[in-house]
């Protein structure tokens, strides 16, 4: 008979930006988030996202914007269902407009 192994009953959990508490409801990673994925992968950098006004103040900010409205949008039309792309509460729609992207 094999013995069971005691435990703290605390399982280990996943890192922020996987879960809920690391993701910000408007769209994108909160602080906490890009966090726990620049501990995760290190070496990266997030930085959190630039609105249409930030990129006014600053010519870095309105390129660094300028990509990522375009990426973003590419992966909007090619990688996501209609149905997702119609979706205001998608996770791709939550970021354009946090980006204000459109």
């Amino acid at each position: 008979m094999a013995k069971k192994r005691a435990t703290s009953g605390r399982r280990a959990k996943s890192p922020a930006w996987t879960r809920k508490s690391g993701k910000n409801k408007e769209g994108g990673l909160n602080e906490k988030g890009r966090r726990s994925y620049e501990r995760a992968n290190p070496g990266s950098d997030l930085k959190p996202p630039v609105s249409r006004a930030q990129a006014k103040k600053s010519k870095k900010a309105a390129k660094r914007r300028k990509k990522f409205c375009a990426r973003m949008q590419g992966m909007k039309e090619k990688l996501t269902s209609s149905k997702t792309a119609k979706d205001p509460n998608s996770r791709i729609n939550k970021a354009l407009r946090k980006w204000d992207c459109g």
